[in-house]
């Protein structure tokens, strides 16, 4: 088909392209490089088939906005079909004669696929299009008062701009290509779309078809040719990070889980991240694999309740200095800004309730949460800046172990009258319960855990508490920047419980939980640890608690709403559970919109429990409160200390009379009697 001065001209254009991707990548590459950390490739092996059909089926992308979803995988799916497409046309294109695939029902096949395909990504990304620049959803930007650089803003709109009108320059022409090849030669049944398009250029000269069909030709391959250098500075380079992303990740044991830092390392000089050199490779390559659709930022409690905080804003920001700065960074230099000056300000960084919904709804994989705890990290032990409220806490903590600074020898205060054993008394229980500090501490929080130590002593279990031993996991100090107040309290509990060898531990509290049961092991701490809404419903189904017949059987039980703890579910995936134990008490149990993985934060998390909300139009626990409201509930059900506190506020602020009860509560309440 081609002549031999436009082969040459192809290749020379195909190798300038390809020097310039290799530039680019290069660059890319050696900037990812800069991140601390290496690549554990054995785990990535054994994710290897996982991550594909994950790749192949969009699963994550399709976890939200269905219908935009739809159209990205229509064009998505396309162009994985196009890349066999243009293997082909440039093998046809460039030896007389030779027909891809044959002639036979495999080429048929082929025919039909690239005649779906085309018509799909064309649909799909005029689609697109058009919801990007007619329909405008606030969703695909950020409030003006969001830090954004002025250059991504604009950046984003040229790119989605650029790289359509190359999808649809490059697909269209290839389809349209086609269509003059069926005009020139008669329709094929295994090309319908491009069959009725023929249509129109019915009866030209064949000079004229030879014409068009190299033009088309020209355009479909050129554009690519022209594009592949462009395509590494666009946010489009997701095509090929994003895969990176899923495959080569650190296998971590949950979204909230850090690493352990290492304080007797005296070489070392940085602690946490104040520059983009000092957060990990993968965070790095995060930069690069966002897609800059602003899903994170929409299920972002922050942003959601008018903070400044926008995760998005993070990776996008981050991605537009490597961009500008990319030669310097990628050869060594060390950052002319701190990420607070190029990536996220500070008071953005104090909002986030780490509650983990940002890494959840990624379709690519990212993790800003990490990014700003890793900043708060640095924040706090190199520059000694953090919310003067988290001092109490802090103090606290490292006074009486934990954040209410209430002495050990009230620790059991909450207890009284109810004869709970202690490790003393009980030295080999079967079950080991964590109280936690808001349990024991916490007037309101009390009533959960009296609730649970009746709930087994009617169920006969052998268990025993910490009693004055319990002191803080050290959640909030971790997740407030405080690593080295953490380290503290997690050597000396590991300690304490590797010296009782519990069998099981139980948590009345999800970040106790997950503290216990994800960031110890670090620490040299392996155990078996549930939440008591596992354990209460493994003593309803072996038949220890027997709730009451007629509640069961009643035509109108109470209505109920729950909240999904976002350290319960989203970040430990516990879901199902809490739903078990509410169903057997014979409650209507009603969903929030918002549930599940997918709940709304109570705005406790990321030690926001402990100081001044960050200005907005309306406090977190608020707004999750208006949600249980607008399911007409009587009722609402929560499985978590910190919850149970931010919720009451909540209802009291707004003089609501629905009722606020953990599932221990609600159980006890229904419990048949003995």
């Amino acid at each position: 088909m081609l002549s031999s001065i436009e082969k040459v001209i192809f290749l020379l254009a195909l190798i300038a392209s390809l020097y310039g991707a290799y530039y680019g990548a290069n660059r890319i590459v050696r900037s990812i490089r800069r991140g601390h950390g290496k690549v554990d490739w054995r785990s990535a092996r054994k994710r290897t088939v996982s991550v594909f059909f994950r790749i192949i089926s969009f699963e994550p992308v399709f976890r939200f906005r269905f219908i935009p979803s739809l159209f990205h995988g229509l064009v998505a799916w396309g162009f994985l079909f196009y890349l066999l497409v243009n293997l082909g046309d440039v093998l046809e294109g460039f030896i007389p004669g030779f027909h891809f695939l044959g002639t036979g029902a495999l080429a048929d096949w082929y025919h039909l696929f690239g005649d779906i395909f085309s018509v799909a990504v064309l649909t799909g990304m005029i689609v697109l299009l058009i919801r990007r620049f007619i329909l405008k959803p606030a969703t695909l930007d950020a409030r003006t008062e969001v830090f954004v650089q002025p250059k991504a803003r604009a950046g984003i709109r040229r790119d989605s701009a650029i790289v359509g009108a190359f999808i649809i320059i490059h697909v269209g022409s290839r389809f349209v290509g086609e269509s003059f090849k069926l005009a020139a030669s008669g329709k094929d049944a295994w090309q319908p779309a491009a069959s009725t398009l023929s249509m129109l250029w019915q009866g030209w000269s064949p000079t004229a078809y030879v014409i068009a069909e190299h033009a088309t030709w020209w355009l479909a391959l050129g554009t690519i040719l022209a594009f592949i250098p462009y395509f590494l500075l666009s946010k489009h380079i997701h095509l090929i990070v994003a895969p990176l992303n899923f495959w080569l990740k650190p296998e971590r044991r949950s979204m909230g889980e850090l690493e352990k830092l290492n304080f007797e390392d005296e070489s070392l000089e940085q602690f946490g991240a104040l520059k983009l050199e000092d957060l990990g490779w993968e965070q790095i390559m995060d930069a690069y694999a966002c897609i800059m659709c602003y899903r994170c930022q929409e299920v972002c409690p922050a942003y959601n309740t008018g903070k400044i905080l926008s995760p998005a804003a993070l990776e996008i920001n981050k991605r537009y200095y490597l961009n500008e700065h990319g030669d310097a960074f990628a050869k060594g230099e060390s950052s002319q800004q701190t990420l607070l000056e190029i990536a996220i300000p500070e008071e953005a960084v104090w909002a986030c309730t780490t509650c983990g919904a940002c890494v959840d709804i990624c379709p690519v994989g990212n993790e800003p949460m990490r990014d700003i705890l890793e900043i708060r990290r640095a924040l706090v032990l190199m520059e000694n800046e953090f919310p003067d409220k988290l001092q109490t806490a802090f103090k606290g903590m490292e006074r009486n172990a934990n954040p209410w600074n209430i002495a050990p020898a009230e620790r059991m205060q909450w207890a009284e009258g109810l004869n709970v054993p202690t490790i003393e008394t009980n030295p080999e229980p079967d079950i080991l319960w964590w109280v936690g500090c808001a349990p024991a501490t916490d007037a309101r929080a009390q009533k959960t855990a009296r609730a649970f130590a009746q709930l087994l002593q009617h169920a006969h279990v052998n268990y025993a508490v910490l009693g004055k031993q319990e002191q803080c996991t050290g959640d909030s100090a971790r997740r407030a920047g405080n690593e080295y107040l953490f380290n503290e309290l997690a050597s000396a509990n590991v300690e304490m419980l590797n010296s009782i060898a519990p069998k099981r531990i139980v948590t009345t509290c999800p970040h106790c939980l997950h503290t216990l049961k994800n960031e110890y092991p670090a620490f040299g701490g392996n155990y078996e640890v549930i939440h008591h809404s596992q354990y209460i419903n493994e003593l309803i189904s072996q038949g220890k608690l027997s709730l009451k017949k007629d509640q069961l059987k009643s035509d109108h039980p109470s209505s109920m709403t729950f909240h999904d703890p976002c350290y319960l579910g989203r970040q430990n995936g516990i879901l199902e559970e809490p739903r078990f134990v509410l169903s057997a008490s014979g409650v209507n149990l009603i969903e929030m919109e918002k549930n599940q993985r997918q709940s709304f934060c109570c705005g406790a998390g990321g030690a926001q429990m402990w100081k001044e909300e960050e200005q907005g139009n309306e406090r977190v626990n608020t707004a999750r409160f208006h949600q249980a409201q607008a399911t007409g509930a009587d009722t609402l059900a929560v499985a978590c200390p910190f919850c149970m506190i931010m919720l009451n506020d909540a209802a009291k602020e707004v003089n609501s009379e629905m009722e606020v009860l953990d599932i221990a509560e609600i159980v006890l309440a229904n419990l048949e009697e003995a």
